[in-house]
């Protein structure tokens, strides 16, 4: 009842504040002869609490016009739905976080291929995602040539071509035993070094590379390999890829290496498709910040040797497989994936005879030298993929020795 007084009293003030003045008057009247007569006090109070309720009847009609107040009240309960809003674009953006357990068995997807009309932002977001993606599978990631110096890692990505860095380590030793420096490779029998690269194919080609980039380090650059784009694109033998290769792993400068792993890998995520090198390498430079193109054609480039394979890729056993769009085009059952693997992920040795630590502590196997018989993949169920084997009287099937780069 106070509260109802309450609400009726404020359209008094507002519609009648003369009438309302003239009935307190007697309100106070009665207040007083109540107090003076002291035991009526209860009788006189039951006539007050009845005379007042006509007053609500009398009141109910003004307040007729102004129904409409509350209204207004209410209108501020309409925005609170738009409070609520926040939590929906939050359980949207959390549904996509439901899907991550759902990288361990790719088979159960099937990722749905980029729109046609993809944005230049979607697409970065994409592959700056993947990228991330590869770091977390292989943190080890590095150059797989062996090289203690600018000079050794020139020649060495230079002899790459056409073959594995496994065999060039393997036969770099040799060379680099023989003829340590600029100086003396380029004084070198050019036969003698035909003879100690004829293991790696095209010796004769390469052997006038390597003798030719020495002889202008030698009369051009006073013996040492210059840090420069330009300068280093004017030695023998040296395009874009190789001067990337040594400025990004000699020298700290970044770079994109554009070799057949990475032109295959970036045409198969949809990030180009681009098939000239340089246009690859401008199309991919865009979508990531400079800082990053190191060790994003290293990520690229293990991904390929490892996983996503020319021929068979294997996309059962694939990290990224829910971010492939050519996820498919492979082996897809995980088991059958898993025998497809090369190198450290498949239990073989690597490419480096003499590998970073980090490739270690990952539980990669050095590379044998030249000759050596080359450790088998450990048998289903006898050793976990990375773990030292016994030595095989050959090569195994499917091992880096039988496989191009």
């Amino acid at each position: 009842m106070a509260a109802a007084s309450n609400k009726v009293a404020a359209p008094k003030k507002a519609v009648a504040p003369k009438t309302a003045a003239k009935k307190s008057a007697p309100a106070k009247a009665v207040a007083r002869k109540t107090s003076a007569s002291g035991t009526p006090a209860k009788a006189t109070v039951t006539k007050t609490s009845a005379s007042s309720a006509p007053a609500k009847a009398t009141t109910r009609k003004p307040t007729l016009a102004k129904k409409t107040a509350p209204a207004k009240k209410a209108a501020p309960a309409a925005v609170t739905p738009a409070k609520a809003t926040p939590a929906k674009a939050a359980s949207a953006k959390a549904a996509p976080a439901k899907a991550s357990p759902t990288k361990a068995a790719p088979t159960k997807i099937t990722p749905a291929k980029p729109p046609r009309n993809e944005s230049h932002t979607a697409l970065v977001r994409r592959a700056r995602r993947i990228n991330r993606e590869l770091g977390e599978v292989y943190p080890y990631a590095h150059p797989e040539l062996d090289f203690e110096n600018p000079f050794q890692l020139v020649v060495a990505t230079v002899l790459s071509a056409q073959t594995t860095d496994l065999r060039v380590n393997q036969t770099t030793p040799a060379l680099f035993g023989k003829y340590p420096t600029p100086e003396d490779l380029a004084a070198a029998n050019p036969e003698e070094v035909e003879e100690i690269l004829r293991p790696t194919g095209f010796f004769r080609a390469k052997t006038k590379s390597v003798i030719g980039l020495s002889r202008a380090l030698r009369d051009d650059f006073g013996g040492e390999v210059p840090g420069r784009l330009e300068d280093l694109v004017k030695l023998p033998g040296v395009g874009r890829k190789t001067a990337f290769v040594v400025l990004g792993n000699a020298f700290g400068r970044p770079g994109i290496t554009v070799d057949t792993h990475f032109q295959r890998l970036v045409r198969r995520w949809q990030w180009t498709d681009a098939t000239e090198p340089d246009k690859i390498e401008a199309a991919i430079g865009g979508l990531f910040p400079k800082s990053e193109w190191t060790m994003l054609s290293h990520h690229v480039i293990f991904h390929g040797r490892r996983i996503c394979h020319a021929r068979k890729p294997a996309c059962g056993a694939c990290p990224i497989a829910p971010l492939c769009p050519a996820y498919g085009e492979g082996e897809t059952d995980p088991e059958k994936a898993q025998k497809l693997l090369k190198y450290e992920k498949g239990g073989f040795p690597g490419q480096r005879l003499n590998p970073p630590q980090s490739y270690l502590d990952a539980g990669g196997i050095p590379a044998p030298p030249l000759g050596a018989a080359i450790p088998s993949a450990p048998a289903p169920g006898a050793s976990a993929p990375g773990a030292p084997a016994p030595a095989s009287a050959g090569p195994a099937p499917g091992s880096p020795a039988r496989e191009a780069g």
